[in-house]
């Protein structure tokens, strides 16, 4: 009984919970998503450029973006982080300030524009050629056929790929607070962890958790979902099944 009421204690005090449950919601979880987000958003770009550079047969667009994605798909997150959240407030504060936020996101999209742009060169590169051909053969140009008939299909895709990737940007938001954010800037894990250290007990760091399994767990069956779809493709509509079973018959 007294592991038990140990373990009730630390992970289980209602009232810790309670406690910090409107700061979860009105600051953390809005927060989390603001840098998820915002870093999908801006990774997605950049990423889709790092793999058009990569996919280039020019040597000198090819190689820098090789050279981008070593460097940041090798280096722990957490450093990254820092070095761009450290390294550049110097420079940055002269914009906006001693405000650390926008540079969390600007390494959080650095670090994802380097998986996404790989998520985007290999779906690219999974289309058949033909299909570039064909629009060349109606008359678009190279940049043309690309953009309208290749990236397209590659990016279909790889879309339970890209949502994988927002999943792990949600977690990984939670480095962010090694930047020292402001009150009013933390994100699920800096409220709860801070509440921890206040009660004395991990619940409050329990319910970030939950917080965090609300938000990925929906993203995963959305993964599912995509990933089944484009295996299994559209459903044929009913019209067309009629028609099937009546050439057999």
């Amino acid at each position: 009984m007294d592991i038990w009421s140990t373990l009730n204690d630390t992970f289980l005090d209602w009232e810790s919970m309670k406690a910090v449950l409107p700061e979860m919601l009105k600051v953390g979880l809005v927060n989390t998503l603001v840098l998820a987000a915002a870093s999908v958003v801006l990774g997605t770009v950049l990423g889709m450029i790092v793999a058009v550079m990569g996919l280039s047969r020019r040597r000198w667009l090819r190689w820098p973006a090789k050279v981008y994605t070593d460097i940041f798909r090798g280096m722990p997150a957490i450093l990254t982080i820092l070095l761009i959240g450290q390294g550049l407030s110097p420079i940055t504060r002269h914009w906006w300030g001693p405000n650390p936020y926008p540079l969390g996101i600007l390494a959080l999209s650095l670090i994802a524009a380097a998986y996404i742009g790989e998520i985007f060169r290999s779906g690219i590169q999974s289309v058949e050629k033909g299909q570039l051909e064909a629009a060349r053969a109606l008359g678009f140009t190279y940049p043309a056929g690309m953009s309208l008939v290749v990236i397209p299909q590659g990016v279909r895709r790889v879309l339970p790929a890209l949502v994988n990737q927002f999943i792990a940007l949600v977690k990984e938001s939670s480095l962010v607070y090694f930047l020292g954010l402001l009150a009013s800037q933390r994100e699920l894990f800096r409220i709860g962890q801070d509440a921890a250290a206040t009660n004395g007990n991990l619940s409050p760091l329990l319910l970030a958790g939950l917080f965090y399994l609300v938000i990925t767990v929906p993203l995963t069956h959305l993964v599912n979902y995509f990933d089944r779809r484009l295996r299994e493709g559209r459903p044929a509509e009913p019209e067309v099944e009629e028609l099937v079973h009546a050439d057999h018959r």
